[in-house]
Protein backbone atom coordinates (compact mmCIF):
# COMPACT_ATOMS: atom_id res chain seq x y z
CA UNK A 1 0.00 0.00 0.00
CA UNK A 2 1.25 3.66 -1.14
CA UNK A 3 2.28 5.85 1.94
CA UNK A 4 0.59 8.47 1.23
CA UNK A 5 -1.99 8.47 3.85
CA UNK A 6 0.72 8.50 6.09
CA UNK A 7 3.09 11.40 4.42
CA UNK A 8 -0.77 13.53 5.21
CA UNK A 9 -0.30 12.15 9.01
CA UNK A 10 -2.54 9.22 9.14
CA UNK A 11 -0.53 6.03 9.91
CA UNK A 12 -3.29 3.16 9.25
CA UNK A 13 -0.35 0.55 10.27
CA UNK A 14 -0.27 2.09 13.68
CA UNK A 15 -4.15 1.28 13.82
CA UNK A 16 -4.21 -1.90 13.16
CA UNK A 17 -1.20 -2.34 15.30
CA UNK A 18 -3.42 -0.62 18.13
CA UNK A 19 -6.46 -2.57 17.64
CA UNK A 20 -4.11 -6.03 18.00
CA UNK A 21 -2.66 -4.58 21.10
CA UNK A 22 -6.29 -3.78 22.63
CA UNK A 23 -7.95 -7.57 21.82
CA UNK A 24 -6.55 -9.08 24.72
CA UNK A 25 -8.08 -6.37 26.97
CA UNK A 26 -11.39 -6.29 24.95
CA UNK A 27 -12.04 -10.00 26.10
CA UNK A 28 -11.89 -9.85 29.27
CA UNK A 29 -15.23 -7.52 28.76
CA UNK A 30 -17.11 -10.45 26.86
CA UNK A 31 -20.77 -11.32 28.29
CA UNK A 32 -22.27 -14.49 26.64
CA UNK A 33 -24.80 -11.93 25.31
CA UNK A 34 -22.09 -10.56 22.64
CA UNK A 35 -22.10 -11.48 19.09
CA UNK A 36 -19.57 -11.11 17.08
CA UNK A 37 -16.09 -10.11 17.52
CA UNK A 38 -13.12 -7.24 17.33
CA UNK A 39 -13.29 -5.47 13.75
CA UNK A 40 -16.68 -5.71 12.42
CA UNK A 41 -18.65 -2.58 11.35
CA UNK A 42 -21.26 -2.75 14.80
CA UNK A 43 -21.54 -4.09 17.93
CA UNK A 44 -24.02 -6.64 18.65
CA UNK A 45 -25.84 -7.38 21.91
CA UNK A 46 -28.40 -9.77 22.38
CA UNK A 47 -31.39 -9.38 24.19
CA UNK A 48 -33.99 -11.97 23.83
CA UNK A 49 -32.57 -14.14 26.75
CA UNK A 50 -33.65 -11.01 29.44
CA UNK A 51 -37.12 -11.32 30.94
CA UNK A 52 -37.81 -7.73 32.40
CA UNK A 53 -41.49 -7.17 32.02
CA UNK A 54 -41.63 -3.96 30.47
CA UNK A 55 -37.80 -3.45 29.72
CA UNK A 56 -36.25 -0.19 29.22
CA UNK A 57 -32.86 0.77 27.58
CA UNK A 58 -30.96 3.44 29.00
CA UNK A 59 -28.19 5.31 27.72
CA UNK A 60 -25.54 7.83 28.46
CA UNK A 61 -22.86 9.32 27.40
CA UNK A 62 -19.91 11.23 28.84
CA UNK A 63 -16.19 12.43 28.77
CA UNK A 64 -13.33 12.81 31.21
CA UNK A 65 -12.67 16.49 30.31
CA UNK A 66 -9.36 18.12 31.00
CA UNK A 67 -8.44 15.50 33.19
CA UNK A 68 -6.84 14.21 30.08
CA UNK A 69 -4.01 17.16 30.23
CA UNK A 70 -2.93 16.10 33.31
CA UNK A 71 -2.48 12.38 32.36
CA UNK A 72 -1.14 13.60 29.23
CA UNK A 73 1.62 15.55 31.04
CA UNK A 74 2.42 13.19 33.38
CA UNK A 75 2.75 10.34 30.86
CA UNK A 76 0.24 7.91 32.53
CA UNK A 77 -2.89 6.87 30.45
CA UNK A 78 -3.74 3.65 32.37
CA UNK A 79 -6.51 4.78 34.35
CA UNK A 80 -8.33 7.30 32.65
CA UNK A 81 -10.36 4.67 30.60
CA UNK A 82 -11.83 3.91 33.74
CA UNK A 83 -12.86 7.48 34.64
CA UNK A 84 -14.72 7.54 31.22
CA UNK A 85 -16.44 4.05 31.70
CA UNK A 86 -17.40 5.63 35.15
CA UNK A 87 -18.53 9.42 34.27
CA UNK A 88 -20.81 7.08 31.55
CA UNK A 89 -21.84 4.10 33.77
CA UNK A 90 -22.52 6.18 37.30
CA UNK A 91 -24.91 8.33 35.22
CA UNK A 92 -27.36 5.18 34.33
CA UNK A 93 -26.97 3.61 37.46
CA UNK A 94 -28.51 6.46 39.28
CA UNK A 95 -31.60 6.19 37.21
CA UNK A 96 -31.63 2.42 38.47
CA UNK A 97 -30.30 0.52 35.35
CA UNK A 98 -28.15 -2.48 34.72
CA UNK A 99 -25.07 -1.37 32.57
CA UNK A 100 -25.07 -3.72 29.62
CA UNK A 101 -22.72 -2.53 26.73
CA UNK A 102 -20.29 0.27 26.49
CA UNK A 103 -18.72 2.22 23.46
CA UNK A 104 -15.97 4.44 23.34
CA UNK A 105 -14.14 6.66 21.03
CA UNK A 106 -10.31 8.12 20.97
CA UNK A 107 -9.41 11.08 19.27
CA UNK A 108 -5.52 11.51 18.54
CA UNK A 109 -2.97 13.53 17.30
CA UNK A 110 -0.75 10.66 16.31
CA UNK A 111 -2.01 7.29 17.01
CA UNK A 112 0.73 5.48 19.24
CA UNK A 113 -0.63 2.00 19.89
CA UNK A 114 0.85 1.20 22.74
CA UNK A 115 -0.70 4.14 24.07
CA UNK A 116 -3.34 3.58 23.10
CA UNK A 117 -3.06 0.23 24.28
CA UNK A 118 -2.98 2.07 27.95
CA UNK A 119 -6.07 3.89 27.54
CA UNK A 120 -7.90 1.12 26.43
CA UNK A 121 -6.95 -1.18 29.02
CA UNK A 122 -8.63 1.41 31.78
CA UNK A 123 -11.25 1.59 29.49
CA UNK A 124 -11.89 -2.77 29.69
CA UNK A 125 -11.30 -2.46 33.58
CA UNK A 126 -14.10 0.20 34.06
CA UNK A 127 -15.82 -2.10 31.81
CA UNK A 128 -15.41 -5.12 33.95
CA UNK A 129 -16.01 -3.31 37.50
CA UNK A 130 -19.50 -2.09 35.78
CA UNK A 131 -20.01 -6.06 34.22
CA UNK A 132 -20.54 -3.67 31.04
CA UNK A 133 -19.28 -5.98 27.52
CA UNK A 134 -16.30 -3.38 25.54
CA UNK A 135 -18.66 -3.93 22.04
CA UNK A 136 -16.91 -1.20 19.84
CA UNK A 137 -15.42 1.61 19.59
CA UNK A 138 -13.19 4.15 17.37
CA UNK A 139 -10.04 5.44 17.23
CA UNK A 140 -9.48 8.51 14.88
CA UNK A 141 -5.92 9.81 13.89
CA UNK A 142 -6.69 13.70 13.32
CA UNK A 143 -3.17 15.29 12.71
CA UNK A 144 -4.08 18.95 12.58
CA UNK A 145 -6.86 18.92 14.93
CA UNK A 146 -4.41 17.53 17.90
CA UNK A 147 -1.02 17.81 18.57
CA UNK A 148 1.19 14.64 18.32
CA UNK A 149 0.39 13.34 21.84
CA UNK A 150 -2.53 14.89 22.44
CA UNK A 151 -5.70 13.13 22.60
CA UNK A 152 -9.34 13.16 24.02
CA UNK A 153 -12.08 10.61 25.17
CA UNK A 154 -15.85 10.45 24.57
CA UNK A 155 -18.14 7.04 25.85
CA UNK A 156 -21.33 5.42 25.55
CA UNK A 157 -23.12 3.37 27.42
CA UNK A 158 -26.44 1.45 27.36
CA UNK A 159 -28.05 -0.21 30.41
CA UNK A 160 -31.60 -2.11 30.98
CA UNK A 161 -34.20 -1.86 33.68
CA UNK A 162 -37.53 -2.31 34.29
CA UNK A 163 -39.99 -0.01 33.76
CA UNK A 164 -41.25 -0.11 37.52
CA UNK A 165 -37.75 -0.51 38.81
CA UNK A 166 -36.89 3.33 37.28
CA UNK A 167 -35.68 5.31 39.95
CA UNK A 168 -37.33 8.95 39.66
CA UNK A 169 -37.36 10.15 42.91
CA UNK A 170 -41.13 10.77 43.26
CA UNK A 171 -41.60 8.71 46.17
CA UNK A 172 -39.87 10.68 48.06
CA UNK A 173 -40.92 12.34 51.18
CA UNK A 174 -39.62 14.89 54.21
CA UNK A 175 -37.79 12.28 56.70
CA UNK A 176 -36.26 10.19 54.09
CA UNK A 177 -32.35 9.65 54.65
CA UNK A 178 -29.30 10.59 52.38
CA UNK A 179 -26.87 7.94 52.04
CA UNK A 180 -22.63 9.45 51.34
CA UNK A 181 -21.17 6.68 49.13
CA UNK A 182 -17.45 7.71 49.50
CA UNK A 183 -15.67 8.86 46.45
CA UNK A 184 -11.91 7.93 45.57
CA UNK A 185 -10.92 11.95 45.21
CA UNK A 186 -11.66 14.35 42.71
CA UNK A 187 -13.22 11.87 40.36
CA UNK A 188 -13.30 13.65 37.14
CA UNK A 189 -14.99 17.19 37.73
CA UNK A 190 -13.52 20.38 37.85
CA UNK A 191 -10.23 19.50 36.58
CA UNK A 192 -10.12 23.10 35.00
CA UNK A 193 -10.15 24.60 38.14
CA UNK A 194 -7.41 21.70 39.59
CA UNK A 195 -5.12 22.91 36.76
CA UNK A 196 -5.68 26.42 37.33
CA UNK A 197 -4.95 26.11 41.30
CA UNK A 198 -1.68 24.09 40.12
CA UNK A 199 -0.23 26.63 37.74
CA UNK A 200 -1.08 30.08 39.59
CA UNK A 201 0.88 28.44 42.83
CA UNK A 202 3.75 26.57 40.68
CA UNK A 203 2.70 23.29 42.06
CA UNK A 204 4.12 20.21 40.41
CA UNK A 205 2.84 17.13 39.96
CA UNK A 206 5.76 15.14 40.58
CA UNK A 207 5.82 16.18 44.15
CA UNK A 208 5.23 14.27 47.13
CA UNK A 209 2.42 15.79 49.56
CA UNK A 210 2.85 14.45 52.59
CA UNK A 211 -0.60 14.83 53.77
CA UNK A 212 -1.41 13.07 50.95
CA UNK A 213 1.05 10.29 51.30
CA UNK A 214 1.97 10.20 47.66
CA UNK A 215 3.03 12.69 45.02
CA UNK A 216 0.00 15.68 43.69
CA UNK A 217 -0.51 14.06 40.11
CA UNK A 218 -1.21 10.33 41.48
CA UNK A 219 -3.69 11.32 44.10
CA UNK A 220 -5.51 13.74 41.47
CA UNK A 221 -5.09 11.09 38.87
CA UNK A 222 -7.45 8.66 40.93
CA UNK A 223 -9.45 6.87 38.88
CA UNK A 224 -13.60 7.88 39.48
CA UNK A 225 -15.45 4.80 41.59
CA UNK A 226 -17.93 2.99 39.51
CA UNK A 227 -20.77 2.19 41.72
CA UNK A 228 -23.11 -0.26 40.02
CA UNK A 229 -22.57 -3.22 42.68
CA UNK A 230 -22.99 -1.31 45.11
CA UNK A 231 -26.29 -0.35 43.87
CA UNK A 232 -27.30 -2.83 43.01
CA UNK A 233 -27.01 -4.36 45.85
CA UNK A 234 -28.93 -2.48 47.34
CA UNK A 235 -31.70 -2.68 44.46
CA UNK A 236 -32.10 -6.79 45.89
CA UNK A 237 -32.67 -5.31 49.67
CA UNK A 238 -34.66 -2.55 50.18
CA UNK A 239 -36.19 -0.20 47.83
CA UNK A 240 -33.72 3.20 46.71
CA UNK A 241 -36.07 6.46 46.50
CA UNK A 242 -33.77 8.72 44.63
CA UNK A 243 -29.92 8.58 43.32
CA UNK A 244 -27.62 11.92 42.65
CA UNK A 245 -24.37 11.10 40.86
CA UNK A 246 -22.20 13.92 42.08
CA UNK A 247 -20.19 15.03 39.10
CA UNK A 248 -19.73 18.94 37.80
CA UNK A 249 -21.44 21.31 39.93
CA UNK A 250 -21.05 19.42 43.03
CA UNK A 251 -24.17 19.25 46.31
CA UNK A 252 -25.65 22.42 44.74
CA UNK A 253 -26.19 21.33 41.31
CA UNK A 254 -26.43 17.56 41.62
CA UNK A 255 -28.64 16.69 44.67
CA UNK A 256 -31.46 18.68 43.57
CA UNK A 257 -32.30 16.57 40.17
CA UNK A 258 -33.08 13.69 42.35
CA UNK A 259 -35.53 15.28 44.20
CA UNK A 260 -38.89 15.75 43.42
CA UNK A 261 -40.05 19.65 43.15
CA UNK A 262 -41.02 20.99 46.33
CA UNK A 263 -38.30 19.49 48.65
CA UNK A 264 -34.56 19.83 49.79
CA UNK A 265 -32.12 17.98 51.45
CA UNK A 266 -29.98 19.09 54.37
CA UNK A 267 -26.63 17.58 54.72
CA UNK A 268 -24.95 17.05 57.78
CA UNK A 269 -21.17 18.46 57.04
CA UNK A 270 -18.75 16.38 59.45
CA UNK A 271 -20.60 13.17 58.96
CA UNK A 272 -17.95 11.73 56.78
CA UNK A 273 -14.43 11.14 55.82
CA UNK A 274 -13.79 13.73 53.41
CA UNK A 275 -10.41 12.80 51.38
CA UNK A 276 -7.01 15.01 51.72
CA UNK A 277 -6.82 16.10 48.40
CA UNK A 278 -9.70 18.78 48.76
CA UNK A 279 -8.77 20.35 52.27
CA UNK A 280 -4.92 20.74 50.23
CA UNK A 281 -6.59 22.41 47.11
CA UNK A 282 -9.23 24.80 49.25
CA UNK A 283 -5.54 25.44 50.96
CA UNK A 284 -3.68 26.21 48.22
CA UNK A 285 -6.35 28.36 46.52
CA UNK A 286 -7.83 29.78 49.29
CA UNK A 287 -11.57 28.84 48.37
CA UNK A 288 -14.67 29.29 50.23
CA UNK A 289 -16.18 26.27 51.43
CA UNK A 290 -19.23 27.30 49.28
CA UNK A 291 -17.30 26.82 46.39
CA UNK A 292 -15.75 23.88 47.50
CA UNK A 293 -19.27 22.17 47.85
CA UNK A 294 -20.21 24.03 44.39
CA UNK A 295 -17.59 22.46 42.50
CA UNK A 296 -15.83 19.12 43.71
CA UNK A 297 -17.50 16.35 44.82
CA UNK A 298 -16.39 16.82 48.49
CA UNK A 299 -15.06 12.97 48.75
CA UNK A 300 -19.00 11.42 48.37
CA UNK A 301 -19.29 10.29 44.73
CA UNK A 302 -23.40 9.28 45.07
CA UNK A 303 -26.22 10.21 47.17
CA UNK A 304 -28.48 7.52 47.98
CA UNK A 305 -31.98 8.32 49.14
CA UNK A 306 -34.23 5.64 51.34
CA UNK A 307 -37.17 5.70 54.05
CA UNK A 308 -34.89 6.69 56.99
CA UNK A 309 -35.82 3.73 58.63
CA UNK A 310 -34.47 1.92 56.19
CA UNK A 311 -30.72 3.83 56.29
CA UNK A 312 -29.37 1.33 59.15
CA UNK A 313 -29.68 -1.46 56.59
CA UNK A 314 -28.42 0.14 53.95
CA UNK A 315 -25.48 1.04 55.50
CA UNK A 316 -24.93 -2.89 56.49
CA UNK A 317 -25.49 -3.69 53.15
CA UNK A 318 -22.99 -1.73 51.75
CA UNK A 319 -20.28 -2.17 54.48
CA UNK A 320 -21.32 -6.07 53.85
CA UNK A 321 -19.27 -5.87 50.13
CA UNK A 322 -16.55 -2.94 51.18
CA UNK A 323 -18.34 0.25 50.42
CA UNK A 324 -17.83 3.51 52.57
CA UNK A 325 -21.18 4.72 53.37
CA UNK A 326 -22.79 7.24 55.59
CA UNK A 327 -25.91 8.68 56.53
CA UNK A 328 -25.06 12.79 55.81
CA UNK A 329 -28.43 14.31 55.66
CA UNK A 330 -31.94 14.23 54.77
CA UNK A 331 -34.72 15.06 52.77
CA UNK A 332 -36.62 18.78 53.79
CA UNK A 333 -39.69 20.47 52.38
CA UNK A 334 -36.87 23.82 52.36
CA UNK A 335 -36.20 23.37 48.67
CA UNK A 336 -32.08 23.02 47.83
CA UNK A 337 -29.58 22.06 49.80
CA UNK A 338 -28.75 23.55 52.77
CA UNK A 339 -25.82 22.44 55.21
CA UNK A 340 -25.92 21.82 59.17
CA UNK A 341 -22.76 21.74 61.25
CA UNK A 342 -21.65 18.35 63.06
Amino acid sequence: MSDIYKDAGVDVHAGYQAVDLMKKHIAKTNRPEVIGGVGAFAGLFDLSKFSYEEPVLVSGTDGVGTKLKLAIEMNKHDTVGIDLVAMCVNDIVAQGADPLFFLDYIACGKNQPEKIEQIVKGITDGCVQSNAALIGGETAEMPGMYGDDDYDLAGFVVGIADKQQIITGDSIQAGDKVIGLASSGVHSNGFSLVRKIIEDKGLNYQAHIEELSTTLGEALLEPTKIYTKAIQQLKLDLTIKGISHVTGGGFYENLPRALPEGFGVNIQKGSWQKPAVFDYLQKQADLKEEDMYGVFNMGIGMAVIVDGHEADMALQLLEDIGEQAYVIGEVTTETGVTFSND
